[in-house]
C-alpha cells in the first residue's frame, strides 16, 4: 500500500477528505493516506511540503503561489474550493477599535509571515487605500488560539480569518467582527511536492478522482449541515449559510487566474516577478 502524506486546515471545507478516509475510499485504492491538521495554515504547510513532511496540501490559492515563486518545489494540480474565501476582520471584545479604518497603521495579527492571514492583510490595506509600507505592522501568533491571546492581551490589535471558523469566537464575546473581506481569486487549492508527482502521478490522479467524487455530491449528503455543525461546534444556520456560498471545483487552475493572483501579490510587493503559468501549475 503506497503511503501519501497530506495536510490542510481542520476546517469545514476539508470534511470531504475526512469522509474519503472513513469510508475507506483510498485504502480500497491502495493508497494509505495519512491526513495532518495544520493549525498555522498556510504558512505552516509551504513548509511541510518543502521540507517533504507533506506530499499533498489543500492551500491557499494566494500563499501557495507566492511560495512556489519563493523557491518551494511544488506544482497546483487543481482548484479544491473554486468560491471565494469569507475573511473576517476581527479585534478583541474590549478593542477600542470599531471600524476598519480605526485599524489603520495598528498591529496585524498573523499566523506567520508568507501566510492568508499576512497576505491578505496586504490586501485590505490595498482595499482601502493604505500606505503599504507605514500602515501595515505584523505579530506572528501562530494559530487561531494564539490569535486569541494576542489580541485578549493586547499583543495585537486585529486579526483576519475564515469567518465561520472564527464566528463561535464571536458569538461568546472573545472576539468583534468589524468587516468582511472576500479573497478575489478561488480561495483553495491542491498543492504536490514535484518530485512526487514525478513518482507517483497516478496515485495523485486516484486520490483526486476519490474527492472530486465526495465534493461533486457534497451538498447532497442527508444531514450534511448537521454532521458539519456537530464537528466543527458551528452554529447550524451558520453551517446552512456557509454551504450556500461554498462551492468545490474538480477542475484545474486557469491561465487568467494565476494571472489575476500574480498581478495583485507584484503590485503589492508581495513577489518580485511574475512565472509562466506552466511553473505554476501541473496539468494531469
Amino acid at each position: 500500500m503506497n503511503l501519501v502524506n497530506i495536510g490542510g486546515v481542520p476546517e469545514h471545507f476539508n470534511l470531504a477528505w475526512y469522509l474519503g478516509l472513513k469510508n475507506g475510499d483510498f485504502k480500497a485504492e491502495n493508497i494509505n493516506l495519512r491526513w495532518h491538521d495544520y493549525f498555522g495554515g498556510t504558512g505552516e504547510m509551504c513548509k511541510g511540503l518543502r521540507n517533504g513532511d507533506i506530499d499533498m496540501a489543500v492551500i491557499l490559492t494566494e500563499g501557495i503561489v507566492k511560495d512556489i515563486i519563493a523557491g518551494n518545489p511544488s506544482k497546483i494540480v487543481q482548484v479544491f474550493v473554486k468560491s471565494p474565501l469569507n475573511w473576517g476582520i476581527h479585534v478583541a471584545n474590549h478593542s477600542k477599535f470599531k471600524t476598519i479604518d480605526d485599524i489603520k497603521g495598528t498591529r496585524a495579527a498573523i499566523s506567520r509571515y508568507g501566510s492568508g492571514s499576512h497576505l491578505m492583510s496586504y490586501v485590505n490595506a490595498e482595499n482601502n487605500n493604505w500606505d503599504l509600507e507605514k500602515d501595515l505592522k505584523f505579530e506572528v501568533i501562530k494559530n487561531l488560539e494564539g490569535a486569541v491571546e494576542g489580541l485578549t492581551e493586547d499583543k495585537a490589535d486585529y486579526f483576519m480569518w475564515e469567518k465561520f471558523t472564527t464566528k463561535p469566537l464571536v458569538d461568546n464575546g472573545t472576539f468583534r467582527r468589524i468587516g468582511n473581506l472576500p479573497s478575489p481569486w478561488p480561495c483553495f487549492v491542491i498543492a504536490v511536492r514535484e518530485e512526487f508527482l514525478k513518482t507517483n502521478l497516478e496515485d495523485v490522479k486516484t486520490i483526486l478522482n476519490i474527492v472530486n467524487t465526495t465534493t461533486e455530491e457534497f451538498k447532497d449528503i442527508p444531514s450534511i449541515d448537521r454532521m458539519i455543525a456537530n464537528r466543527y461546534e458551528q452554529e447550524i444556520e451558520d453551517v446552512q449559510e456557509w454551504l450556500s456560498l461554498t462551492e468545490w471545483s474538480q477542475k484545474n487552475i486557469t491561465k487568467e487566474t494565476i494571472t489575476k493572483v500574480q498581478n495583485e501579490l507584484f503590485a503589492l510587493n508581495i513577489i518580485p516577478e511574475k512565472w509562466d503559468y506552466e511553473n505554476l501549475v501541473f496539468e494531469l
